[in-house]
């Protein structure tokens, strides 16, 4: 005879797997704010930035964030830094990229 499987236990185990995700997703945006220097930003000014650049219907300037996006990356991928200062493993990390001086944010939406 089958084993019978425990339902409820399984949804538990996925309700609590998503809830990990969101929270390491919600901690990486964090890491990526500081790290871009947008953290200088009021929340009011950084909110509206972004809303502002998901509500763009404009492709050319969605491209020009993403190659700008994916240069601010390489560059700190070169400094040894990469992933793991984006997803929190180096507190530390210093702000930078040209997204903190600009207008333009360097978000891929």
């Amino acid at each position: 005879m089958r084993k019978v499987r425990d339902y409820d236990a399984e949804l538990k185990a996925l309700g609590d797997k998503a809830r990990q995700l969101k929270a390491k997703r919600v901690e990486q945006l964090g890491a990526l704010v500081t790290a871009t220097g947008a953290d200088a930003l009021d929340a009011e000014t950084l909110a509206g930035v972004l809303i502002d650049a998901v509500a763009s219907k404009d492709v050319g300037a969605k491209e020009a964030w993403r190659a700008k996006g994916a240069a601010f990356f390489q560059r700190r991928g070169r400094k040894g830094r990469g992933a793991a200062a984006i997803d929190g493993a180096d507190a530390g990390a210093q702000p930078g990229g040209d997204a903190a001086r600009g207008s333009d944010p360097a978000t891929n939406g």
